[in-house]
């Protein structure tokens, strides 16, 4: 479970809109906390103590916050990035309580139990593709794990698959992922590269552009929703 707690110390912000490129020059990151429908509290940053929080929650992690004498305990809920330059932007956080079963993104891994981490499959000269890489769950914040784990000696066979029901799920968590979705399969080396010479690209392209396509429409539906929300961004 997310046990370690993860703290973070915000200062009020008075700058705004375009003119928070000056910020960023100075090393500062503009951030929200949304706060249970009151009204946003506009803060900034230190970008590396930003980025290091982001890297050690990402969003499945809650955060101690400490902004303007205030504590609260919050979700990172969207996190902006420069594209050329892939530098963190903006940052919103959800203020959450104890007592608030809260949505979460988290990881999904294989556990091996031989050590050797890697699969029966592949010990067999067959290939296993990831088709999935965190799930959508729903729990209390002290019930938040940073992983979840599946069994990967099930992944013997060529068309042997890893879903979503398969997980190992911790206590008093709830899977909102549909349970029929893949997580990992097994391919033959042989049918990969039929399939690539058919479709001018390699299967594992083919899943690349699926995860593309499907984040983009996370950021898509993560604007939209952020379109309800007051001064959620700059």
């Amino acid at each position: 479970m997310a046990q370690d707690l993860i703290k973070l110390t915000l200062e009020p912000r008075n700058i705004t809109g375009k003119a928070v490129k000056h910020l960023r020059k100075a090393g500062k990151i503009p951030a929200v906390i949304h706060d249970h429908g009151r009204p946003s509290i506009i803060v900034e940053g230190d970008s590396l103590s930003l980025l290091r929080v982001y890297h050690l929650a990402g969003k499945h992690h809650p955060v101690n916050l400490t902004a303007d004498g205030k504590t609260y305990t919050a979700m990172i809920k969207t996190v902006e990035f420069e594209p050329r330059k892939n530098t963190l932007n903006h940052i919103v956080f959800n203020a959450v309580a104890a007592n608030q079963m809260v949505e979460a993104e988290v990881p999904v891994e294989p556990r091996y139990t031989d050590g050797d981490e890697v699969t029966p499959a592949e010990k067999a000269g067959l290939i296993v593709l990831n088709n999935l890489e965190a799930v959508e769950i729903e729990a209390l914040p002290k019930d938040l794990p940073d992983v979840i784990y599946y069994d990967a000696n099930k992944l013997v066979e060529i068309g042997d698959q890893v879903s979503v029901e398969d997980l190992i799920i911790p206590p008093n968590v709830t899977i909102k992922t549909e349970a029929n979705h893949a997580i990992a399969t097994v391919y033959e080396p042989s049918a990969l590269a039929a399939a690539n010479e058919t479709a001018g690209g390699t299967a594992e392209e083919e899943v690349q552009a699926e995860d593309t396509e499907e984040a983009a429409q996370d950021v898509a539906s993560g604007e939209s929703a952020n379109s309800e929300e007051p001064s959620t961004k700059d």
